[in-house]
């Protein structure tokens, strides 16, 4: 649009060889995280530290100084000191758009374009309660002209109608409801829309947050998984400078093709990090199977020493770390660690042999560490 060269709403970037094969694997990823079953626990778990994380991550960016361990506090329902009033408002309002959104498109199968009546009420989401501490009205198009650091945003005047433009060319652009969308579309079209929407610079203030609030829903209408929800939100956080010198940089050159490169990059490997805490839970399940079939082959005349020495043996952290008896006592619940204390010291060492002879536990010298050789023998194997 003229008078704003960088706001060209038309394709200006280029999806290189090796994006092209990221995003391949980024479907491939989200393929992979959404067909391995969690247990409950572990997926509830995941659930609230993907909402907490990603709460923290788009807050932080904007200057909320709140802490992890405050916002799970404010996830769980309590409230923070007076002080920081405002501070937990912020993060809660963003908890409430995730669990919102998260709602309607989980389990209301919500698929909403993008447009100008949607954005206003994302801001209003984020933006509800903040009083003086929101140089904006919620849910209100801004009606003064801004600065952000070099950066002048275009004239208010046209903020409705720059808005407009850009709902309707990211419509025609990626094609979303001419069919199924492809995942690897979804997510330039996701990272598209935020930057356009930071540029435009629609509201007072919030801006930000807005652009990953509608980032957020449009990956989550494409299928991410919603304990993976974060990752974009996280990944711009902890590369807060590079973040914000790439939007500044594409600004300049008119061309989104190194921030699209940064951001796949994050979300990638975002992604991998994910799988892989998955598989360390699916590991702890199948260890916790072959501790239980194991006993289940034995007998035991008193059935105090069998829960004892399966109790031990599910207590041991599951990782290939050796530890001496000592350190094994101080890393077992604490329960348990008292019962074989109240017993002769040479006890936890028959049992912490047994368990080795078993084939539970190895022993080197007087360490020991589990046997979790017998988890990666049950893997496809590969050169």
């Amino acid at each position: 649009m003229e008078g704003f060269p960088h706001l060209r709403f038309q394709k200006h970037w280029e999806i290189r060889e090796k994006v092209q094969y990221q995003l391949g694997e980024c479907d491939a990823l989200v393929r992979s995280i959404t067909n391995t079953p969690l247990r409950p626990k572990d997926r509830e778990e995941l659930m609230s530290m993907s909402f907490i994380k990603g709460a923290q991550a788009t807050t932080a960016i904007e200057g909320n100084t709140l802490s992890q361990e405050e916002i799970e506090l404010i996830y769980e329902g309590q409230d923070l000191p007076p002080s920081r009033e405002y501070l937990q408002i912020e993060v809660q309002n963003v908890l409430d758009a995730f669990n919102y959104l998260h709602e309607q498109v989980i389990f209301n199968n919500a698929e909403w374009f993008i447009t100008p009546k949607l954005l206003l009420s994302f801001h209003k989401m984020i933006s509800k309660n903040l009083g003086k501490h929101l140089d904006a009205i919620p849910g209100r198009w801004r009606e003064d002209n801004r600065q952000v650091g070099p950066y002048l945003a275009p004239d208010h005047n046209y903020v409705k109608a720059l808005t407009k433009k850009l709902c309707d060319w990211i419509k025609r652009e990626f094609n979303f409801g001419r069919g199924k969308q492809e995942f690897r579309i979804a997510v330039i079209q996701a990272i598209v829309t935020h930057v356009y929407i930071e540029w435009i610079h629609p509201f007072g203030d919030g801006n930000g947050r807005t652009g990953r609030l509608a980032e957020f829903y449009i990956l989550l209408r494409a299928g991410l998984p919603d304990i993976t929800s974060h990752i974009l939100s996280n990944f711009y956080n902890q590369t807060r400078t590079e973040y914000y010198r790439q939007l500044n940089e594409c600004r300049k050159l008119r061309d989104l093709t190194s921030f699209i490169e940064y951001a796949v990059q994050g979300f990638r490997d975002g992604l991998l990090e994910n799988l892989n805490i998955i598989q360390e839970s699916q590991f702890k399940i199948f260890w916790r199977n072959h501790i239980y079939t194991t006993f289940a082959d034995l007998e035991y005349n008193k059935k105090e020493v069998f829960k004892r020495k399966r109790n031990l043996m599910m207590g041991i952290p599951i990782e290939e770390v050796w530890r001496t008896q000592d350190e094994i006592l101080s890393n077992i619940p604490h329960k348990l660690a008292l019962e074989y204390m109240q017993l002769k010291p040479v006890t936890l060492r028959r049992d912490l042999d047994e368990m080795v002879e078993l084939e539970l536990l190895v022993k080197e010298k007087k360490k020991y560490q589990p046997n979790i050789s017998v988890l990666h023998a049950s893997l496809p194997q590969r050169k």
